[in-house]
Parts: C-alpha cells; structure tokens; sequence
C-alpha cells in the first residue's frame, strides 16, 4: 500500500487498515485472544517481537501512539510547546518509551484494550479532519513538527502502525490450532 500523501488518502487509508486490522482480530476465536504468543520470534528483527507477548500488548501500544499524537497536536495548537515523544525520551530511546506502555498496561484486560483503541482510532481520524492538505503534507507548515510534515506523524500513527499489528496479528493466528 502507497504511503498517504494528501488528507482523504491519509483518512481512507488510516480506516481501511483499521478496519482491516479489525476483522483481522474479528477473526480469532474469543477463546483465544488472551493467549501469549508462541510464536518463533528468533529470526524476526525489532524489540517489539520480543516485548509483546499477546495481543492486547499489541492493542495497547497502538492506543498509546494514539495518546502520543493526540496530545502532542493539541497542545501545540493550543500554543504549548510539546515535543511528540514523552519527556525523558528521545528518538534513541523511544524502546525504552515502548517498554514503559508495555508496563502500565498488564492489568489491562484485551476487552479493554479494543475498546481503548476504537475510542483513539475515531479522535485521530476526528482530529486529521479539519487538517487541510497544505496542513498536513508541507514541512514547515507548523514549526513544533520540525523537518517532517504532520501528516507523516497522522500516517505513522495510524495505517503504517495497524499494518504492523496485522503482521503481528496474522502470525499469531497462523500458530493457533483451532
């Protein structure tokens, strides 16, 4: 799939890949949703292989990308200077970040985890929506992006990132008997 590069493909794209995602987990007998990965992850690179360990960890962190975004737009619109990660992380160290959200959300149930993604998913795409394509797709249009434009930040939190949770998805159903 194409990178977005103007708002209605940002849009369209973003909910397609949800809902994609979706159905995806739609698909995943209830009875199984809550079981920790078994998969084989030692050929596969990146620190989130080893980090989640089911799905809702997986939920979680998309929802939390959500909270990063949400609450970095705000706030520079409304005139407070914020950078996009959490303070004390840089993008060095956003694993570290990660493993934090990974943390706080144990006691957090996988019925949960849906309904706070569905709920973040709808204020992201809310909150792209009155974006122009100017807005959203030229640098420097909003001095807190720095040298990337602000719809790269909307793509990266929404259809880049569920794209990677339905390889994540896909491979745990795949190692399911049922």
């Amino acid at each position: 799939m194409a990178r977005p590069t103007t708002k209605s493909d940002l849009i369209q794209t973003g909910n397609d890949s949800f809902n994609k995602l979706m159905n995806l987990l739609d698909s995943i007998p209830t009875d199984h949703v809550n079981r920790t990965f078994t998969f084989d992850v030692s050929k596969e690179k990146g620190a989130h292989w080893e980090r989640d360990k089911n799905l809702r960890d997986v939920l979680i962190h998309l929802y939390e990308w959500h909270q990063l975004l949400l609450n970095w737009v705000n706030a520079n619109l409304a005139g407070i200077e914020k950078p996009f990660l959490k303070e004390g992380y840089n993008w060095k160290s956003y694993g570290e970040m990660n493993v934090e959200f990974w943390e706080k959300h144990q006691n957090t149930s996988y019925e949960d985890a849906l309904v706070l993604l569905k709920e973040s998913h709808a204020a992201v795409i809310k909150l792209a929506e009155p974006f122009s394509n100017g807005e959203l797709f030229t640098k420097g249009m909003f001095p807190w992006v720095g040298g990337s434009t602000l719809g790269s930040y909307f793509v990266s939190a929404t259809s880049s990132h569920y794209e990677w949770a339905a390889k994540k998805t896909r491979k745990f159903k795949k190692s399911l008997k049922f």
